[in-house]
């Protein structure tokens, strides 16, 4: 039996052994479950010591062409080197994998399954946990010293440090989600760039402060398919101060927030029960237009926003002379793909 605990997971990944052909990634925090896959998707790569090619998979794919994961898994790259198939597991992607991984031993690419929270009675966590060629990782809510962590990486890229006293306020700041937790971290450590210390007076201005309400109507009109609105209210809250690459890392969270939404839709089959398992829950107040934006971003469409985000960043952060042009064309492109 196979099956790797929360706080045995970061080992076992930096240390990747060979033989495991398929690896299961399940638990309640859906923003540990997809950092932790695209870990096993990086360091399964760098196994191989060749280029090799990631194949991205949703239930949408599989509604498609039900063949297409037993095809991806069976198949080698043209070109040589590693072929990694990552998918997102609803409830076609289970009965596909349930075919598939018959004998997981025998197959020619290496497997990366991204799942909800997972009973161990489950038939999908029965199978990973049972082979000698796949393991099952939980992934559960981060306790204080796996935030200390996050933030003492984060803040350390940038050459910044923290003491322990700061430390542990801005950790008492940050909710149980890993991927918000990182993603007000990242934000912490872009405002205080060129500091060398982080202070609590940063920690106040920037982690959980009442500019959210403006980030939250600018990522919510491009999620709406509202590209002028969003730029209005883009335009509001760097008028307000707010600087154009927060804005974007605040639109990132919001897509991300909505991703971890569909997989608990997946999971759960309602959209009530997938607002109360959000973190934090989707107020009452806001339900009507989180439907709206569930059913304007389906999984395999969230899966391209967030690459689309992601790149965005990254020109803004490398080009900062051009951040506001990049992130008002960043809006109104995810409104446009609403649109189409």
């Amino acid at each position: 039996m196979v099956a790797i605990k929360a706080h045995q997971a970061g080992n076992f990944l930096k240390k990747l052994d060979p033989r495991y052909k398929a690896l299961l990634f399940y638990g309640s925090d859906a923003g540990l479950i997809s950092e932790r896959a695209r870990d096993a998707v990086r360091f399964a790569m760098g196994t191989d010591g060749e280029a090799g090619e990631t194949i991205r998979l949703h239930d949408e794919d599989i509604s498609a062409d039900p063949d297409r994961l037993a095809v991806e898994l069976q198949t080698i790259p043209m070109f040589g080197g590693r072929k990694i198939v990552h998918a997102s597991m609803g409830r076609r992607m289970a009965a596909s994998l349930a075919d598939a991984l018959s004998e997981p031993e025998h197959l020619e690419s290496f497997l990366v399954v991204e799942a909800g929270n997972l009973k161990p009675s489950d038939k999908i966590r029965k199978i990973f946990e049972g082979a000698a060629s796949t393991a099952a990782i939980a992934c559960f809510a981060d306790d204080a010293r796996d935030l200390a962590s996050v933030a003492l990486e984060v803040l350390g890229a940038r050459g910044i440090s923290i003491s322990k006293d700061v430390q542990d306020y801005l950790v008492a700041r940050l909710g149980s989600d890993r991927a918000l937790s990182r993603q007000e971290i990242e934000k912490l450590a872009l405002y205080a760039d060129g500091q060398a210390e982080v202070t609590i007076e940063d920690v106040d201005a920037i982690v959980g402060d009442a500019s959210e309400q403006a980030l939250d109507k600018v990522a919510i009109a491009a999620a709406l398919g509202q590209a002028g609105r969003a730029v209005r209210e883009f335009d509001r809250s760097v008028a307000a101060g707010l600087a154009p690459q927060a804005i974007a890392l605040g639109v990132q969270r919001h897509f991300m927030r909505l991703y971890r939404i569909q997989l608990a839709l997946g999971e759960k089959g309602s959209l009530k029960a997938a607002f109360k398992m959000a973190r934090p829950p989707v107020h009452f107040k806001l339900e009507g237009s989180f439907t709206q934006q569930c059913k304007n971003w389906p999984l395999a469409r969230l899966a391209r926003a967030n690459t689309l985000i992601q790149a965005a960043i990254k020109r803004a952060r490398t080009t900062p002379q051009t951040e506001r042009i990049v992130s008002e064309r960043l809006l109104i492109e995810l409104a446009r793909m609403v649109a189409r």
